[in-house]
């Protein structure tokens, strides 16, 4: 009778892991295909058309930027209603949106494809959620989590890689561009969906182990935020400099690179980000081994805080002339990353879980992203329309350090605020 238990354990365990690795990889390769419709046009020049001394290139950034920004809002409750039903449906409806608007964007006048770059912004800003939605409410939700999240490292890198691919070697028009790099994607992206429909819901044990994850209503989510207000107000407002600091690196890493002189290297993009990518999941993912949920939500504090002090020290050997630009390029990426993909993947989902929420973790991933996005569209505003003469080298170099400084007391204020809670619910 034992052997019979022992093999039904190990069966199970193997069906699990078969499971987790299937989700890891299908959610990874799912959302790095989305990217090849986000952050490909970024690397084009298009021609150096400027309109009110800003260049055409930035005002395209700003308006994908607001389009995401606007579906962070929206996704608020959109994503906190979603129904695991007719997801497929959502994605299809979402991307191929998305990609159209980009082919407008080819055909029209570029002061109306700035409009068709909102409409693309705004699609797809709504896909981490989606993604997420099959990761979440697992007792490997941690690992799978990490390893999609990290896919926006990497794939930033690799399709901004075939971007430039298709304008070099492939001789396609700049505005062509994105549309054509959309079409590579298209049929992947259509495989990825269905694939994604295979993911087994959470089991029983998953339940038991993290809590079960319900579309929300709007008496849910008002009880959160009256019983954990003050903490998400904190959490917010690092949330908010973190994403400026990571949103600026992102969209404006082909101008940080040719200031520091790799202009002709189209290769450095995938190089750099895929040793960020291996490095960060290694110590994301690592919190797959704390059963605790409370004990690996303080955990993942630490590691938000390192994340910012490794990205904070970059930046200031960097300005002191201590290392090279290409060294510190590499480490206030790692130290970015090391702090942002925990919000995007863990921090909220062992929060429900430590708490025992009604609810879901995209919910309160959209609550931080709504408001990240529109600090990080303030400061890209700012400093176009004030024309802030610093080059994006000596911006951002000099905003990594002062953001890194905000989340260092922001993320212990965060801890101390949340074992405090944690400790009053128990003794409640």
């Amino acid at each position: 009778m034992s052997l019979a238990v022992e093999q039904h354990k190990r069966k199970l365990f193997s069906k699990n892991v078969e499971t987790t690795l299937f989700a890891a990889l299908v959610t990874f390769l799912s959302y790095t295909v989305v990217y090849a419709y986000r952050k490909p046009f970024t690397i084009a020049s298009y021609y150096n058309i400027e309109w009110y001394g800003i260049k055409y290139q930035t005002w395209l950034i700003i308006c994908q930027g607001i389009g995401y920004m606007l579906s962070k809002f929206f996704g608020i409750r959109f994503i906190s209603e979603l129904k695991r039903l007719g997801r497929w449906k959502t994605s299809f409806i979402l991307v191929g949106t998305s990609w159209l608007s980009l082919l407008f964007f080819a055909i029209v006048p570029p002061l109306y494809g700035l409009f068709f770059l909102v409409i693309n912004g705004f699609c797809l800003g709504f896909m981490w959620g989606v993604v997420f939605s099959y990761a979440e409410g697992r007792r490997s939700t941690d690992f799978i989590g990490s390893v999609m999240a990290v896919s926006f490292i990497f794939a930033g890198g690799f399709t901004r890689s075939v971007g430039k691919w298709l304008l070099v070697d492939m001789n396609v028009a700049e505005k062509w561009m994105p549309f054509v790099t959309g079409l590579l994607f298209i049929i992947p992206f259509a495989v990825l969906i269905l694939l994604l429909e295979r993911i087994p819901p959470p089991g029983d044990d998953d339940i038991a182990s993290r809590s079960e994850r319900v579309a929300m209503t709007d008496n849910d989510r008002k009880i959160i935020f009256r019983y954990f207000g003050k903490g998400l107000f904190l959490i917010t407002i690092v949330y908010i400099f973190l994403t400026v600091i990571r949103d600026l690196r992102d969209n404006f890493m082909t101008q940080i690179w040719t200031e520091l002189g790799y202009n002709s290297d189209f290769t450095i993009y995938t190089k750099t980000e895929t040793i960020t990518t291996v490095t960060v999941l290694v110590l994301v993912s690592l919190v797959v081994f704390v059963r605790r949920n409370i004990q690996a939500f303080r955990l993942i504090h630490f590691l938000i805080f390192l994340g910012f002090v490794v990205t904070g020290l970059s930046s200031m050997l960097f300005m002191a002339g201590l290392i090279p630009g290409a060294v510190w390029m590499q480490f206030v990426g790692m130290g970015l990353y090391m702090a942002y993909i925990p919000f995007n993947c863990v921090f909220f989902e062992r929060m429900i879980a430590a708490y025992q929420l009604k609810g879901n973790a995209g919910f309160l991933m959209y609550v931080a992203d709504a408001f990240g996005y529109f600090g990080s569209m303030l400061v890209m505003l700012t400093k176009e329309l004030f024309h802030v003469s610093n080059g994006w080298v000596s911006f951002y170099s000099m905003a990594s350090l002062c953001c890194a400084c905000i989340g260092i007391g922001g993320i212990l204020f965060s801890l101390i605020y949340f074992n405090k809670k944690y400790y009053s619910r128990q003794v409640n």
